[in-house]
Parts: C-alpha cells; sequence; structure tokens
C-alpha cells in the first residue's frame, strides 16, 4: 500500500507545471503557445529569459530529487537492506516524476521533454555522474546557446559516465542511462532536425539576450 501511495506522490511531483504556472502569473501567457511549445525550463530560457528560466529549472530538478528521496519514507515503513533495493526504488518514483512532467495532470497532460526532472532523478541516485552530466551540459550551452544541444549531448554522457568513469556495476541503472538517452534523442527529433538545417533558436542565458 505505501508503494501505491508513494507513486502517486511521485507522479503528482513531476506534475507540477512550474513553467506554465511561472508564465501564466508573470507573464500573463502559456509558455506553451511559444517557440517550442513545451513546458519545460529550455522553453522558458527561450521565451522569458534567464532569471525565469533558471528558476523553472531549479523547481523541476528539485521534483525528480523530491520524487527520489520518497524512499526514504518508504524506509520508515519498510525497511529496505540492499543497495539494488533503494536505487531501484528510486528509479520507480523518479521515473514517474519524469512521466509526470511529460504529462502533468495539473496541465492538461501537456508538459515538458524532462531533461531537468531527470536530472534530478539522477542526482538522488549518484549524485557523481550527475555532476558530471551538468559539467557537459553547461560546457556545451555556454559555448553554443543551444540548450537541446546540451540536453542531448549530456544524456547520451550519462551512460558513458556510468560505465567508462565511474564503472558503475547495477544493471538496472545501467540500462536505465541507455534509455534515457535514447529517450532523449526521441523526444528532441524536431531540434536535432533545426539543429541540422541551422535554424534552431538559441537561449537568453546571459543578461543582454534577456526578453524585452
Amino acid at each position: 500500500m505505501i508503494l501505491i501511495l508513494l507513486a502517486v506522490i511521485a507522479y503528482l511531483l513531476g506534475s507540477i507545471p512550474t513553467a506554465v504556472w511561472v508564465g501564466k502569473a508573470f507573464y500573463h501567457i502559456d509558455i506553451r503557445e511559444y517557440g517550442s511549445g513545451n513546458a519545460g525550463a529550455s522553453n522558458t530560457f527561450r521565451i522569458l529569459g534567464i532569471k525565469s528560466g533558471i528558476f523553472v529549472m531549479l523547481i523541476d530538478v528539485l521534483k525528480g530529487l523530491a520524487a527520489g528521496g520518497l524512499v526514504y519514507l518508504q524506509h520508515q515503513y519498510n525497511p529496505i537492506t540492499t543497495h539494488y533495493q533503494w536505487v531501484n526504488l528510486k528509479l520507480i518514483y523518479g521515473g514517474l516524476a519524469v512521466l509526470g512532467h511529460l504529462y502533468p495532470i495539473f496541465a492538461d497532460f501537456r508538459g515538458g521533454k524532462g531533461i531537468a526532472t531527470l536530472f534530478g532523478m539522477i542526482l538522488a541516485i549518484h549524485w557523481l555522474s550527475a555532476v558530471g552530466i551538468a559539467g557537459v551540459f553547461l560546457i556545451i550551452l555556454f559555448s553554443t546557446r543551444f540548450v537541446s544541444l546540451s540536453s542531448i549531448t549530456a544524456a547520451i554522457s550519462f551512460p558513458i559516465l556510468l560505465l567508462v568513469v565511474f564503472q558503475y556495476d547495477n544493471p538496472y541503472f545501467i540500462a536505465f542511462g541507455i534509455c534515457s538517452a535514447i529517450l532523449v534523442l526521441l523526444t528532441h527529433q524536431k531540434n536535432i532536425k533545426r539543429l541540422l538545417t541551422g535554424v534552431e533558436s538559441k537561449a537568453n542565458i546571459l543578461p543582454k539576450h534577456r526578453r524585452k
């Protein structure tokens, strides 16, 4: 019973449509009607600028981190005895938060691409790989200002970091890393086409690029 309850909570956490609420509360727009049409940090940076983008990104990361942290609540009722159990349950709860971000019940099931929430989930499971992914993301972002390219490159680096750099031994987490990279590639197909044709929009990551 506790597993089902926490699973529902994880999905509801992920369903918090941060970008939608920020857009409506402070700019009186639905962020999904502008830019890429996604309710995520990437589109927020692009349309609303750096301050709103950072805020949305941080909250979306916290959604995945908090969902992974639900494992500690479960441990109070059903003690978890092995490392594999900890990781696998964090995968379940974090995955449900990502699902909630993609299909949020609080925003007509039209969400973002789940990158920031996915990162929060990874942070809850293996913070060293999360730091590595963040490093890759920031290097690409500040050198190109393409959030989509940064997300794609960081996602591809994730399973490589697990296997090559950290030599992580949990097969479920490694499989998750590979599936995550594939999922990001699939959800960014339009971005990839725009990158290849040179029409992808750049993010407003510096003050001088802020939206007027």
